[in-house]
C-alpha cells in the first residue's frame, strides 16, 4: 500500500477499517473524478490557507463539487485575509506535498497548530474518502472513523455552512 505507513498503523490502533484503492497521480479533483467512479463515498475537496499574517493555518474541507469563492469564504470563516498556503508551509505543518492535500495529514501536525473547517453537509455521509497522504491512492472510511481520526490527532475544527 502506498502512503504514510503511521497512517494505517494509525488506523490499525484506532481499529479504523478503510478500503484502499490506488490509482495514477491525481493531484486535481478534476484528475481524481476519473477513478472515483466506482467509489462509493463523499468526495472531497482539501484547502490549506494561511492567514494574512502567516502565523495561522487552516484546512478547509467540502464536498468536491462546490465552487469556492474565496471572498466568500473569508467571510464565512471570520478569519481575515486567506491565501493557499505554500509548499513549504504544506510540508511543515502537514508533512505533504501540493497535490496531496488531506487531512490524515494531520498526523504529522505535532504542534496542532492547524485549524480545520468542515462544510457542515459533509456530517451527513455515510463513507468519506481522501488521499493517504499521497495523491496515488485514495481510502474509504466511515464517516464516524473519520470524526474518530481527527479526535485522536487533536486539532481543533468546526462545521461551517460554506454555501447558502
Amino acid at each position: 500500500m502506498n502512503g504514510d505507513l503511521n497512517l494505517y498503523q494509525l488506523f490499525e490502533e484506532l481499529g479504523i477499517e478503510f478500503e484502499y484503492y490506488e490509482h495514477p497521480a491525481a493531484p486535481t479533483v478534476e484528475e481524481a473524478q476519473k477513478y472515483w467512479k466506482d467509489l462509493d463515498a463523499t468526495h472531497c475537496k482539501n484547502l490549506f490557507f494561511r492567514n494574512h499574517k502567516g502565523n495561522r493555518h487552516y484546512l478547509v474541507i467540502l464536498e468536491h463539487r462546490q465552487e469556492l469563492n474565496i471572498r466568500d469564504l473569508e467571510q464565512r470563516l471570520k478569519q481575515g485575509k486567506l491565501t493557499f498556503a505554500s509548499p513549504e508551509r504544506l510540508k511543515r505543518h502537514l508533512g505533504i506535498t501540493p497535490g496531496s492535500v488531506t487531512p490524515f495529514g494531520l498526523i504529522n501536525d505535532h504542534a496542532k497548530h492547524v485549524h480545520l473547517f468542515l462544510d457542515k453537509n459533509l456530517a451527513e455521509s455515510k463513507t468519506i474518502s481522501f488521499h493517504p497522504c499521497i495523491n496515488t491512492a485514495s481510502l474509504v472510511i466511515k464517516y464516524s472513523d473519520f470524526l474518530k481520526f481527527l479526535q485522536h490527532c487533536g486539532n481543533t475544527f468546526e462545521y461551517v455552512e460554506m454555501y447558502d
